[in-house]
């Protein structure tokens, strides 16, 4: 029997009823067998501050990071804000890129997806995409998962119900787990 692969989903939105948010825990519905999606929380984490970032670190940040270090891979759900990702997520970003020799992004296997209006956050996906650069994050290339108008695409209840993003999305995941299998 193999090992289940645990994906941590980290949302850059701090709204309840977040699309993005929704949309992992969509994901948690289209996993494929062999994985499973923990959603980190980011609320607590506080802006970032050179000075806070000594031992003992906060313990949002000592917590967030000890998530960080236990995943498999990553999944991230940006909004777009100002063209651009959401600064909470900046911020978490932030805090996980530290310290430079030993930041718990580094090397990990991710993948971006994101809902909101027209473009259904392809600039925020593209700035994340530069940012991961410097994480040294492996983030996974194709596919891409792009939700416009968000607010179309949910029932109610939240749930994801257009079937072409639900295909986009386990597309997306069964890649997920292949770009991590494959950078063991």
């Amino acid at each position: 029997m193999h090992e289940e692969l645990l994906v941590l989903g980290i949302s850059g939105s701090l709204r309840k009823g977040s699309y993005n948010t929704l949309l992992l825990h969509a994901a948690r519905e289209l996993l494929p067998d062999g994985m499973r999606l923990e959603i980190a929380d980011i609320h607590d984490l506080p802006l970032y501050n050179g000075d806070l970032d000594v031992d003992p670190q906060p313990p949002a940040v000592a917590a967030f990071k000890a998530k960080i270090r236990a995943a498999d891979a990553i999944l991230i759900a940006t909004p777009e804000y100002n063209y651009s990702l959401p600064g909470v997520l900046k911020n978490a970003l932030d805090w996980a890129s530290t310290p430079p020799r030993d930041a718990p992004l580094s090397g990990k296997p991710a993948a971006v997806m994101g809902a909101g209006g027209l473009m259904g956050t392809a600039r925020a996906q593209y700035h994340l995409r530069q940012i991961a650069v410097s994480l040294n994050l492996r983030l996974l290339n194709r596919p891409e998962v792009f939700v416009s108008y968000a607010a179309q695409h949910f029932d109610p209840q939240g749930r994801l119900v257009t079937e072409l993003h639900r295909e986009n999305i386990r597309a997306l995941l069964s890649a997920l787990k292949d770009w991590t299998l494959k950078l063991r």
